[in-house]
């Protein structure tokens, strides 16, 4: 019997940082890949790839083609064979493939399936036929457990739920290396967030709130780290509403910029630890990654309060279903009203709940010892998701079949 894991690619997102965790701690056989995109550090020699796609194919086609992965991986594969899978097509294809091996799937559900979507979504029909058939699902939150159960009718015995975890310890090696080039961005105060630059990250609320921030504060700086498919749009909105913007892969890079595009950094924590705060404008989420690693990094943190995950994060002993229509000062961060799932350009005037984020984080930057206070706890909560202790969760239910 062996045990493999499944993901769509090794492209630098939240999920796949996860994955590459949970491979070296579990020892898993191979790890399979339904396209050919690798960012992070894995053995070659574990690496298996079923087909020749990357993250340019079209989804369409990607979607299209999931028979065809499923039929490939089966060939890899027995029926004493545990297959654990990470985002919906790979998930789609665990199950798939195991319709026609007899492995057992487990799959990992790891984002809101509520939000962010049209119910119409040819996804949310794919979830209710094939979900139910896995033989378990881990998830990242209670929210996500409890959606499963009243959209997808899944049983709730079939359902577990297992927090991200991080490397606690290691984080806080990465983040005292040297920032060089970057050094002279963080002489002044600066603002970051990590995220890939998306939809479901609402950035460019951000970008219209800093540029509110900085009519009082014009000494601050706005930095993001991570590269998609909305970078055309933000980097332009940025300019749009006249902020100074560096852009990674065509900018000069000097300490004259208003806002920063870093891309994707393989160390984003040095960068997270030496700002003052960590925003968090997420429109939907599962567990988010980011927002804990910067508080593992000790940074306060203002995050929406958005279906799932950073309640259950900042305000444990609150009902995981409460999203706040006002700004929340929690146990460990402030969780904002989340923002609508909408576009916004450079000249229309703030709405409410962008006002709402000003007033806090101009609140936050004014006031040390709150910062220094909220930095404290958060560095402790972040604690309770290192690896030593997630990693048994892991292996009490892997073991299930060992």
């Amino acid at each position: 019997m062996n045990t493999y894991l499944l993901l769509n690619s090794l492209a630098g997102g939240g999920a796949e940082r996860v994955a590459v965790n949970l491979f070296k701690r579990l020892e898993f056989d191979k790890l399979f890949l339904l396209e050919r995109d690798v960012k992070y550090e894995v053995p070659e020699e574990k690496l298996v790839f079923l087909s020749p796609h990357t993250n340019k194919t079209n989804p369409i086609y990607k979607t299209l083609f999931i028979p065809l992965y499923a039929f490939r991986l089966s060939r890899h594969l027995t029926k004493k064979d545990i297959v654990l899978s990470m985002l919906e097509r790979a998930n789609y294809v665990n199950i798939i493939s195991a319709l026609i091996t007899g492995h057992k799937s487990v799959i990992s559900v790891r984002m809101s399936q509520a939000s962010g979507r049209s119910k119409w979504h040819p996804y949310n029909l794919l979830n209710k036929l094939l979900y139910p058939k896995a033989d378990l699902i881990v998830v990242v939150s209670k929210s996500i457990k409890k959606e499963l159960e009243r959209n997808y009718r899944v049983s709730p015995e079939k359902i577990r739920v297992i927090y991200n975890p991080l490397y606690f310890d290691e984080i806080q090696a990465k983040k005292t290396e040297p920032l060089r080039e970057y050094e002279a961005i963080f002489k002044s105060p600066v603002l970051i967030t990590a995220g890939r630059l998306t939809k479901q990250k609402g950035q460019w609320y951000l970008l219209r709130v800093f540029k509110a921030l900085k009519e009082d504060m014009p000494h601050l700086k706005l930095v993001l780290l991570g590269d998609g498919e909305l970078k055309e749009y933000l980097a332009d909105l940025s300019e749009r509403l006249a902020l100074k913007t560096f852009v990674w892969d065509r900018s000069k890079l000097s300490e004259n910029f208003d806002v920063y595009f870093l891309g994707f950094q393989k160390n984003p924590f040095k960068f997270i630890a030496r700002a003052e705060l960590f925003v968090f404008p997420s429109l939907w989420e599962g567990f988010p990654n980011a927002l804990v690693e910067a508080m593992a990094c000790g940074v306060p943190v203002v995050s929406s309060d958005c279906k799932s995950g950073p309640r259950e994060i900042l305000a444990p002993n609150t009902d995981f279903e409460y999203q706040t229509k006002a700004p929340e000062f929690a146990s460990y961060g402030v969780l904002m009203p989340p923002f609508e799932v909408k576009f916004k350009g450079a000249k229309e005037p703030l709405e409410e709940k962008e006002l709402m984020w000003v007033d806090v984080i101009k609140r936050l930057l004014k006031d040390k010892n709150l910062r220094e206070s909220y930095a404290q706890k958060a560095t402790e909560r972040a604690k309770e998701f290192d690896i030593v202790n997630i990693i048994k969760e892991w292996k009490e239910i892997l073991g299930v079949w060992v």
